[in-house]
């Protein structure tokens, strides 16, 4: 970014102004000769507009009087607008044709109101406006989807076409230029060439000044240490400020997509801070950014190794096999598959789920639906195929496109219409810090979620070989929604909390998908909705939610609490056989758009369990079982009488389990050894559905590793 000011604009004289210009213009020639040579190779129509619009054409001649409807209407509104505009030139006040909606931020300045000329462009746009979407709403002979997309694509052409984003016909732009003698221009000129260098040809409009902030400096700066890391993820374990905390941690799931500093952008507004300070022990996942090595990484992965793994260490680290979890957005999506793999498992560790802006039920995805049928996601395929995974900015583009105006067009006049520099805001900076897609997971996630919607059906979907089925989870959950979310709309979380068979909280905030979870108490902003009960019908629900101002976090604070256990004293990072690895943030959420992976240091495997084995109760069938003829172990009572090792020197085998297997006659590596994956898989499903989770079949290699060792020390 260049670093001319705007006090450096206003001094520019006509002689600079040409030379500027004059360099400017060298400098589009040669990007328009790059961007030409790999034009061949780019998708100029990534969304089939020629299409779709070609079935919308084909729809509208069918229905000719709905096209003279539209017309007719339109001819008589400009008349009016032409009446009264001649009276407007003539001093003469008289009420608007159109006007722009009440969150319309783009006509702000009093030149729209004041000046005839500007009143008159901008109720032309309106009108326009008004008769396009007129002829693309309720045409007959339009599937759903199909219709629902020409709604989309029609109203982001409408955004781009405001007059707000031309020059002369935006008259805060035209005074900008008299004030500065057409620098605004200059410089707007130099952001776009910049813009364009780092797209390589692709206009990447640069939102927020990104050299203003650092992770782990002016942003991401709660205390904390990464205690735990592998392929997919590191683990970060927050400092407690308090000197109590509550009895059961608390394990937090972002999404992927996104990094999880979104939770711990500043002091002020931070979650993770806050939640410290409520006398939480929280533990949050730092997902990897993946390059082209992760192609071929499954949603299994992210479930066994990524939120199976996590919650093995959270139990190490803390002793504690009961614990609490939160998930946000698609991380809410992996939370719930994951409870669901774990409930099939016998494995009931996590007591309670809280999910933010979190979508199970994909039937209505909102306007995200318009990216999600058999031809765009085939074109993401073909990409992905390519390179090994989608690129966090396409994802990202999408995204901003459903709010065009916020997020694309009000930059665009601000960077280069206006000239201005871009203004640092911790937000957008996390905004643009977007993360790469696997390929083969992003596939299997568009098509299993978003597409065919199985998660929702009992058995329908299956991963790392379980049926999912979301109506077996019984522990208590709690949905957090915004009113105004466009990435999971509100509606559609609540049909997902009613998916559980256990007791289901909702809460309704204020703003959106971002703004609406990130708002601290401090802020006074914005109010939430929640009452007891969950009625089939979500407008039932809102009808008799009373409003109550401010955020919703002391809300969720007093449901969280009865179930937080004992208070208990504050667990320090990396004082068990986890030690600190790095500081919070770690090093994983610092990898941007680019950078290449380095070789990963693994942590040691978790061992499972600690507290949970010693705390399992059996039940009268399954002592029963106990009882039973075990499974033949070679030579187990006569080893067990020579000899006794530590096999919790084996990954995978804790004190508990340790404790159990010598119970079974399987008390040194030498017996250990001689058993294989079958026979140790017979002496864990006698002790119940709990042991299931336990992996033995690297044991006996183990086994046989530290018995040869042991041979060789003597």
């Amino acid at each position: 970014m260049s670093e001319s000011t705007n006090q450096e604009i206003n001094t520019l004289d006509f002689v600079q102004l040409a030379e500027g210009l004059q360099e400017n213009f060298q400098r589009v020639e040669d990007l328009m000769t790059d961007f030409s040579e790999g034009f061949k190779e780019m998708d100029m129509d990534p969304f089939n507009l020629k299409q779709l619009y070609g079935e919308w054409l084909m729809a509208a001649i069918q229905d000719p009087q709905k096209l003279m409807g539209a017309h007719a209407g339109y001819l008589q509104k400009s008349m009016e607008l032409y009446r009264h505009s001649a009276l407007s030139f003539l001093g003469i006040d008289s009420a608007p044709v159109a006007e722009e909606g009440r969150g319309d931020r783009r006509f702000r300045h009093e030149d729209w109101v004041q000046e005839p000329a500007f009143g008159y462009i901008k109720q032309s746009y309106l009108l326009i406006s008004e008769w396009m979407r007129e002829l693309v709403t309720d045409l007959d002979g339009l599937d759903d989807h199909t219709a629902e997309k020409v709604r989309f694509f029609t109203e982001r052409y409408l955004d781009a076409m405001s007059p707000t984003n031309f020059a002369l016909t935006n008259p805060a732009v035209l005074e900008k230029i008299i004030e500065t003698k057409g620098g605004n221009l200059v410089h707007g000129l130099k952001n776009m060439l910049e813009d364009l260098e780092r797209g390589k040809g692709m206009l990447q409009i640069q939102m927020t000044d990104s050299d203003a902030f650092e992770l782990g400096k002016n942003v991401a700066v709660t205390p904390g240490k990464v205690v735990y890391q592998n392929r997919m993820f590191q683990l970060i374990q927050y400092t407690p400020t308090t000197k109590k905390v509550f009895k059961r941690p608390l394990l937090v799931v972002p999404p992927w997509i996104n990094k999880f500093y979104i939770m711990d952008l500043q002091p002020k507004n931070s979650l993770l801070r806050w939640l410290v300070e409520q006398g939480h022990t929280v533990f949050v996942i730092s997902w990897i950014n993946p390059d082209e090595s992760y192609r071929d990484i499954t949603f299994d992965d992210y479930l066994k190794d990524g939120v199976v793994n996590a919650t093995d260490v959270v139990e190490e680290i803390t002793g504690e096999s009961e614990i609490n979890a939160i998930g946000y957005c698609i991380g809410g999506t992996l939370l719930t598959t994951t409870l669901a793999y774990m409930k099939a498992a016998g494995d009931d560790r996590i007591k309670n789920a809280t999910y933010f802006t979190t979508m199970l039920d994909f039937e209505e995805p909102g306007e995200l639906g318009v990216f999600i049928d058999e031809e765009q996601i085939c074109g993401l395929e073909q990409r992905m195929e390519k390179d090994g995974y989608l690129e966090g900015s396409a994802m990202a583009g999408a995204f901003n496109l459903m709010r065009a105006n916020d997020l694309i067009w009000s930059f665009y006049v601000n960077n280069y219409l206006l000239g201005n520099d871009p203004r640092p805001f911790d937000l957008l900076y996390w905004n643009s810090d977007s993360t790469r897609m696997p390929a083969q997971m992003h596939s299997w996630y568009l098509r299993n979620m978003y597409q065919k919607n199985l998660l929702k059906k009992p058995g329908a979907l299956t991963v790392a070989g379980v049926p999912i089925d979301i109506s077996t989870i019984d522990i208590p959950v709690c949905f957090v929604s915004t009113v105004e979310d466009h990435i999971a709309p509100w509606k559609s979380t609540y049909a997902g909390a009613q998916l559980f068979s256990g007791p289901a909280r909702f809460i309704l905030g204020g703003s959106g998908h971002i703004a609406g979870v990130i708002n601290p108490p401090e802020a006074e902003k914005y109010d939430y909705r929640v009452i007891d009960g969950l009625p089939s019908n979500p407008d039932d629900w809102a009808e008799n939610a009373e409003k109550t101002p401010g955020s919703w976090w002391p809300e969720w604070q007093r449901w969280i609490a009865p179930m937080g256990g004992e208070q208990v004293a504050a667990r320090k990072p990396g004082t068990g056989r986890y030690k600190v690895l790095e500081d919070a943030p770690g090093s994983f959420v610092k990898a941007r758009i680019g950078d290449k992976l380095e070789a990963i240091q693994v942590s040691p495997a978790p061992v499972k369990p600690v507290a949970a084995a010693s705390k399992e109760k059996k039940t009268a069938s399954t002592r029963q079982r106990t009882k039973a003829a075990p499974a033949a172990r070679p030579e187990a009572s006569k080893a067990t009488k020579q000899s006794t090792d530590d096999l919790t020197l084996i990954s995978g085998i804790g004190p508990a389990l340790a404790k159990m297997l010598q119970s079974k006659g399987i008390a040194n590596f030498t017996t250990l050894a001689a058993m294989d994956e079958k026979q140790l898989r017979a002496v864990l499903d006698e002790e119940g559905t709990r042991y299931r989770r336990f992996d033995p079949s690297s044991w006996p290699a183990q086994a046989k590793a530290l018995q040869d060792a042991g041979k060789l020390d003597i």
